[in-house]
């Protein structure tokens, strides 16, 4: 099933969200522990940058991986239109006409 161009705006936001979130969320945990102390506004800052840059990274991976796998797929097509016009085998019980003793 392919998904339609709303699905995959809706995913993407969710997607960001989320990750914004955890992000964030991480952030304020980790930052103390190694003894970084950030104000909010701060955090936030930080998270919008590292949210750019995976969407950006996620983009790129994605199209990159559309492209190859749409070359890939059309090699492939090419291979199984090849296969589907070489002439069908007889299988099973099936003479031909030569060996029904009918020649044409």
């Amino acid at each position: 099933m392919q998904q339609s161009k709303t699905q995959s705006i809706i995913e993407s936001i969710i997607n960001i969200l989320i990750g914004f979130g955890v992000s964030l969320a991480s952030q304020m945990m980790i930052f103390p522990a190694f003894n970084i102390h950030i104000s909010l506004s701060e955090n936030l800052g930080i998270c919008a940058w590292f949210t750019a840059i995976s969407l950006t990274r996620s983009y790129i991976i994605r199209r990159w991986f559309n492209a190859r796998l749409h070359a890939t797929a059309k090699v492939l097509a090419s291979q199984v239109n090849t296969d589907y016009t070489e002439k069908p085998r007889q299988t099973g019980n099936a003479r031909s006409s030569k060996q029904r003793g009918r020649i044409n």
